[in-house]
């Protein structure tokens, strides 16, 4: 973390768990447990929990985020949803081009991109994932797929709306896994994001930039990863599912 440069972001994606009153009880839970925290603490839920997320979250300093977001404001799409019914709703951010959108649902690079300007275009913020498979790493790819995935994402994004964006490195072999990536193999993942991000707004605006560490991150190893210079917070899968454990993680990343 570089807390001088950039914000630190804790963010759960509760991917599809939870009903509306588990939800309204989990955050209940939390709220208290996080108060303190001195880093941006954002939970993405399903889309029929955001109403019960937002009423929850009312008066706390916990944001509320969505998991998917489509690139049309509106149309013939059954079964999507758009920026502008999000912001609406009272959602802040948004999990874009998620590893398990991209292997089960057919996201592409191209549309990764369509979805961020979308988002951005209605005013929330994306949370951006890139990563790289294990055979992609074991042949010696990851660096050259995180910033091709990182750029691919990030066409046509200005200067000043990338501001607004949020890059979570998530090594697909060690999502839903419980294999990590060693704290050295999440800098430097999340240091070849950065440099992609630098090769195109130049070095200044990179070290401004937010990038999360997104593969099982858990309340055992979040203090190591979180003490890595270019892990500015993680995006949590299984452990935002559990107060306690999420509010371990949050602690880490005030330290």
């Amino acid at each position: 973390m570089n807390k001088a440069k950039r914000q630190t972001i804790i963010a759960g994606n509760w991917k599809m768990n939870k009903t509306p009153s588990e939800t309204t009880a989990l955050i209940g839970e939390m709220k208290e447990l996080v108060k303190d925290a001195d880093c941006g603490v954002v939970l993405c839920v399903p889309f029929v929990d955001i109403a019960a997320a937002i009423e929850a979250s009312k008066g706390t300093n916990i944001k509320i985020g969505a998991e998917n977001v489509h690139f049309k404001e509106s149309g013939a799409y059954t079964g999507e949803v758009s920026a502008n019914m999000l912001k609406e709703c009272g959602v802040e951010y948004v999990v874009v081009g998620h590893s398990e959108r991209r292997q089960y649902f057919g996201e592409t690079d191209q549309t990764v991109n369509l979805r961020t300007l979308a988002a951005l275009k209605g005013g929330l913020k994306p949370i951006v994932c890139v990563g790289e498979t294990l055979e992609q790493r074991e042949l010696g790819y990851t660096e050259t797929l995180l910033k091709y995935q990182t750029k691919m994402a990030l066409t046509n994004v200005t200067a000043e709306e990338l501001k607004n964006v949020v890059i979570a490195y998530e090594p697909v072999w060690a999502i839903g896994t419980g294999v990590t990536a060693t704290a050295d193999q999440a800098d430097e993942g999340n240091g070849f994001v950065r440099e992609a991000i630098a090769e195109v707004y130049g070095k200044d605006v990179a070290e401004t930039v937010t990038i999360q560490y997104g593969g099982s991150m858990n309340p055992k190893n979040a203090d190591e990863l979180l003490s890595k210079v270019n892990v500015d917070g993680g995006l949590i899968g299984g452990a935002s599912l559990k107060a306690e454990d999420f509010s371990v993680i949050v602690k880490a990343a005030n330290k």
